[in-house]
């Protein structure tokens, strides 16, 4: 039997640097083993000398976990209360077969911070590296910018996903779309000062609330390891009751 390998493509869950925006921020606590120790005597009577090299249990708690804060997956719910006119789906709800699929990397390191990235450039993109686009594909976009991952300023950098792109990515029957960067679409700064600039509606925030019931992965990293395609994806996002997004260990699984 041939072995995969499996290329992980997801950040750590640690705790947050300091100047992390509050809206952003981790915080874990740890206890070792001779805190678990301590536990354990209280909890059962049972003696130190009575354990595995005077050792219980090592735990952690986590104490500030937002379900966007790391690398995770949006469901509908996240981007509008109705999508199509129907309520907008959970995370819990998502078909899990959208979460096992074939992959595909699409290159957009050369696109400056702000940037849109255009349907056009999408296909381009598709056509340089031989691939056409199947229902459920999974699409991954490479900006480069996990590298920032840990910075307070992270979620200013990055290009975005048009609504336009967007809109024809799904047509094409994909249904899970994933970025290295902070966010889908453009920092927020950037779409803020556009939208009321312009002030018009469907500027801000336009490719979350382009009225698609899909889901978006966002902040992967490693994306540089795996190849433009030929690879399955698994991102199982966790089982969240009624939530707008959930952690996930993202992986690429490759066929050597």
């Amino acid at each position: 039997m041939t072995i995969p390998t499996i290329i992980d493509l997801s950040f750590p869950i640690r705790n947050s640097p300091a100047g992390t925006p509050p809206f952003q921020r981790i915080g874990i606590e740890y206890a070792d083993h001779s805190q678990g120790t301590e536990e354990a005597e209280r909890l059962t009577g049972v003696p130190r000398r009575l354990m595995r090299n005077g050792e219980a249990w090592a735990v952690e708690t986590i104490t500030n976990l937002g379900t966007h804060s790391s690398t995770h997956l949006d469901a509908p719910l996240h981007y509008n209360a109705e999508i199509q006119g129907k309520p907008a789906q959970s995370i819990d709800e998502l078909p899990l077969e959208w979460f096992f699929a074939r992959g595909v990397k699409l290159d957009f390191r050369h696109k400056a911070d702000g940037d849109a990235i255009t349907t056009t450039e999408i296909q381009a993109e598709l056509q340089r590296i031989g691939h056409t686009l199947q229902a459920r594909d999974i699409v991954l976009m490479w900006t480069g910018r996990d590298e920032l991952f840990g910075r307070p300023d992270y979620w200013l950098h990055g290009p975005g996903v048009s609504a336009e792109a967007t809109h024809w990515m799904f047509e094409q029957g994909v249904r899970v779309m994933g970025i290295d960067a902070w966010g889908w679409d453009r920092p927020l700064p950037t779409q803020a000062a556009d939208a009321i600039a312009q002030d018009k509606l469907g500027v801000f925030w336009a490719a979350h609330q382009a009225n698609l019931p899909y889901s978006q992965i966002e902040r992967l990293c490693n994306l540089g390891a795996i190849p433009a395609s030929g690879f399955m994806v698994a991102c199982f996002p966790l089982k969240i009751e009624r939530g707008s997004a959930a952690p996930a260990r993202v992986v690429a699984i490759l066929n050597n």
